[in-house]
């Protein structure tokens, strides 16, 4: 690995249920149990885990498609179910469904013909997210000072 391959965020507890995230940059993001302390409803751990997945295929996407055209719709749905068994709590059958529109014009036909290649090539292998989940990384859990 080389130096700047490490990634991190930090998850402060706000309030029972409720966190909030930093990465490296200093950006935020909260999240908890699905609701605050507050009331207002956030993300939760799982809806997150989808947003990212989501995300990281939707921006390759974005980059190979846009070159081409600026699409007037551009949306990821991510489902999955949560499942509890005898392997734990986990995800199953998790979907990843672009909708995608280009207007007529220049470059827009030929994006058209890029967002397959473009899906395909993120599933593959350039979405860190999704190849992470599909592959499988063993997550190792310790607690400082142990």
């Amino acid at each position: 690995m080389t130096d700047n391959s490490l990634r991190s965020v930090t998850v402060e507890r706000t309030s029972i249920g409720h966190f909030t995230a930093t990465n490296a940059r200093g950006s935020t993001i909260s999240f908890g149990t699905g609701s605050d302390a507050e009331g207002d409803d956030v993300f939760t751990p799982v809806e997150l885990l989808l947003a990212a997945i989501g995300g990281c295929t939707a921006v390759d996407v974005d980059v190979a498609t846009s070159r081409h055209a600026e699409p007037v719709k551009f949306s990821v749905e991510v489902t999955g179910n949560k499942v509890g068994d005898e392997l734990g709590n986990r995800m199953t059958d998790l979907v990843v469904t672009f909708s995608v529109d280009f207007p007529d014009g220049e470059g827009a036909e030929r994006a058209r013909i890029v967002l397959p290649r473009a899906v395909k090539a993120s599933h593959d292998r350039l979405c860190t997210v999704s190849r992470t989940v599909e592959i499988g990384t063993p997550v190792k859990a310790v607690i400082e000072g142990t």
